[in-house]
Formats: structure tokens, sequence, C-alpha cells
């Protein structure tokens, strides 16, 4: 599989290119959460890897995770992909944060934000919290988390192979999980989430986050405290 990523802008979140093949093979690809200044180092790695995006995924819709996605989808004329609870802040990214984050998005400046000329919502099943969605040559089982945001969306590779791959965004790092203060964030909603969608997950898994270090489900059933306190949920 190909797969590269890189942290951009002060919030260093996690920006994912992902396709079938090697290294070198070149063909299709997903962008996954362009945030922001992600656009130009997206269109240098595909240039490179000779990769062509066929669709823009959104684990969440958080502004540093989707600043860039009407930009990039544009670019490559393609959709983005992202949960329906989680569409409205493509448009209206202070909805997503609090008065904390209000000021400083308000100092980011720029454009006003808009969404792509093709914006695709994921379809879950409402009794699981799971669906499908086959895109680039690639088959995501997408898990939906709600906590962080209403709309969050696990995206995960090969769960049955010996190394699966789980775009997990900003619903569980390395020894933490996402924030729950935030003006659309549920503690509940999200222990649930932790509970029905992240602790199943097979142990070889490579939790890919949407910021820090790369971790594995092994590790974090074992160290991760928000994931060991689950008994009274």
């Amino acid at each position: 599989m190909y797969l590269t990523g890189f942290a951009t802008s002060l919030f260093q979140a996690n920006c994912y290119l992902v396709g079938p093949g090697d290294d070198t093979s070149g063909g299709p690809c997903v962008i996954i959460d362009p945030g922001m200044e992600s656009a130009q180092p997206c269109h240098q790695a595909l240039a490179q890897a000779r990769r062509t995006p066929v669709a823009v995924l959104a684990t969440h819709g958080h502004i540093d995770h989707v600043a860039d996605a009407a930009a990039l989808a544009g670019s490559y004329g393609v959709p983005l992909w992202i949960h329906g609870a989680d569409r409205p802040f493509l448009t209206d990214p202070k909805a997503a944060v609090n008065a904390e984050l209000d000021a400083l998005i308000d100092l980011l400046g720029g454009p006003p934000p808009a969404e792509p000329a093709q914006v695709r919502e994921y379809t879950i099943n409402p009794t699981s919290g799971q669906g499908h969605l086959e895109v680039a040559d690639l088959q995501f089982e997408l898990r939906h988390a709600p906590g962080h945001t209403p709309g969050c969306t696990m995206l995960c590779l090969d769960l049955a192979a010996a190394s699966p791959t789980v775009f997990t965004g900003d619903v569980v790092f390395a020894g933490s999980i996402g924030r729950t203060d935030f003006r659309v964030g549920n503690p509940a909603a999200m222990r649930l989430s932790l509970r029905d969608q992240v602790l199943p997950l097979p142990d070889a898994a490579a939790l890919l986050p949407g910021h820090g270090p790369a971790t594995t489900m092994a590790r974090e059933r074992a160290t991760n405290p928000y994931l060991l306190d689950l008994w009274d949920v």
C-alpha cells in the first residue's frame, strides 16, 4: 500500500495520502484530512509519487483537518466525503470549537470557508455505527465515533488482514483521546465510541491519528488511560 503523511500548520494536524500498490507504482489515491497549509505539500507529494487523487476523505469537520479540502477537491475535480453531522462545519468552523479558539480562527484570516463543489456524505448503519466506502481501489470500513464532534468517523483498511490500518482522526491518539469540551463535544458519546468502535479494533491495527505519532491498538489497549477507564460505561 502507498501511504505517506505529514503534519501542517500551527495545529500540527496530520494529513495522509493512501492508495493501492507501492511507493513506485503510481495510480489512484485518496487524500485524508487536508487541513491548513496542506495543499502545497499534497501537490508536491502527489506529483513525486505519480498519484492521482480521486477523493478527499475527512475524519471530521474541524478546520485544522478540512481547511484545504475545498481547494484540493476543486483542483483535482474530486468529491469530499464527510459525515453529514459535520458537514455544516465546512462553512461555519466556529460552530465546532469554543470561545478559546474563536479568536484564533479570526486571527488566521483568509477567505470565507466554502464547501467543495462536490460533497458526499458517508453512509452509516444507525444500529452498528459502521459502513463501507470503496474508492481508489481501496475498501474502507467506516466507524462512526462521535464525541469529539458529532460526525467523527474512523477510516479502517484491511481489518481482517495481518496488518490493518486505521485513520482515527481525533478520536484516539497515542496515549490520549480527542477533546470533548468544544461546543459540539459530548463526553458520554465519546466513552461509548471508545467502547463500541475503538476497543473492538484488532491489536495488530496501526492507528494513524489526526495529531501526533502513530501507535498500535495493542499499545493503546494496554496503556491509554481513557481506554483503561471504561468499566463503568
